[in-house]
């Protein structure tokens, strides 16, 4: 493989790191205090309330809204997580699979926000890219301990 300036594999070390940004993003910009109040969780059921899909509005209420405060610290540590393990390439692979199962949720749950779709689409998209690439071959934790 021919590159300009890096080699493929760092080429894939920048799109994972740049991922684990985008992931540290999400957290940073969230307000945690209104968050862990059940802030965005409440949001979360009145999108989901209005889903057109059964599916996304029962699994909500079965699974979301009877533990909101639960749920806003898996959301948020997750997020955290992902863009750590990311960014330090720890742990990699799983910290892929893990972004691109909750960029699909947020897809599906988001699926009348054209904004959201374009977001976790190529989120998404650069999960299966840096996954199946090994991206975690340069600049990572995983690299530097013969992990995977």
């Amino acid at each position: 493989m021919d590159a300009i300036w890096l080699t493929g594999a760092e080429w894939l070390a920048v799109l994972r790191i740049g991922l684990g940004l985008w992931w540290l993003e999400s957290w940073r910009h969230k307000d945690k205090k209104s968050w862990f109040e059940g802030a965005g969780i409440s949001w979360a059921a009145g999108v989901a309330a209005k889903h057109r899909w059964n599916a996304v509005r029962s699994g909500f209420d079965v699974v979301v809204k009877p533990r909101p405060r639960t749920m806003a610290y898996v959301v948020l540590y997750a997020e955290l997580a992902l863009g750590l393990g990311l960014v330090l390439g720890f742990l990699t692979p799983l910290a892929l699979v893990g972004g691109l199962l909750l960029n699909l949720l947020y897809f599906v749950l988001m699926i009348h926000d054209w904004a959201e779709q374009g977001q976790n689409s190529m989120m998404a998209l650069i999960s299966v890219v840096a996954l199946f690439g090994m991206s975690w071959q340069s600049w990572s934790v995983d690299g530097a301990l013969g992990l995977f």
